[in-house]
């Protein structure tokens, strides 16, 4: 898949407020500072379209990128920052998964890890969670670039080890680099190729006027 365009549409913590959703949706989430950013800024080829900062936390709101005109990026607030207050924490937490589960054109949630630490229980919880609510996701192990492919293979086996626990068959992952470009272009064939399975749901004339 070539990356003709991609612009930013809309930020908001109401799924109500959303795009009606009528293309294909992406969710990006991981852990804070684990390179969620950089990472969606390499796959459109397009610096600076999502915010990055050295200060985690700072996405905190469901931001909304529409690419080629035909298929939408979502960039999720990260999880596990604990230095935002516990009210902050738990009203972030009910709107991501308000989202996760009520939105009808999410196709795939990518779950951003760091290649360079040992399966994180927190990680390990949400991939879980996801799968018990039964909704679509892939692994993108981030950061390879940082440490040798030896290492990175150890981890990515570790933690497909660990969610051997909870699946009967481990999700798809990819090993990726927001420096280098490792595993973008078979991100983006995947994306390709459930793109071109999508049906569109069907939209109440009320939720119509509403948006």
């Amino acid at each position: 898949m070539i990356i003709k365009s991609a612009t930013f549409v809309v930020s908001n913590t109401k799924v109500s407020a959303l795009p009606l959703p009528t293309m294909p949706e992406y969710a990006f989430i991981g852990r804070s500072n684990v390179g969620k950013s950089s990472l969606i800024n390499k796959l459109v080829n397009q610096h600076g379209l999502a915010k990055t900062s050295q200060r985690p936390g700072k996405t905190q709101l469901i931001n909304h990128f529409l690419i080629n005109e035909k298929w939408f990026i979502v960039d999720l607030p990260g999880y596990g920052y604990a230095k935002v207050s516990k009210t902050s924490r738990e009203k972030w937490e009910k709107f991501i998964r308000n989202y996760l589960t009520k939105r009808e054109n999410l196709q795939c949630v990518f779950v951003l890890v760091d290649s360079r630490l040992e399966p994180q229980k927190i990680d390990l919880e949400f991939c879980c969670w996801l799968g018990e609510c039964q909704i679509p996701f892939a692994i993108l192990y981030t950061k390879a670039d940082k440490q040798s492919t030896v290492k990175t293979n150890q981890n990515v086996a570790k933690f497909s080890k660990s969610l051997q626990n909870w699946f009967e068959e481990v999700p798809p992952y990819f090993i990726t680099s927001s420096t280098s470009g490792l595993g973008r272009d078979k991100l983006l064939d995947f994306i390709q190729q459930v793109n071109e399975d999508f049906i569109a749901p069907i939209i109440a004339p009320e939720a119509a006027s509403d948006n």
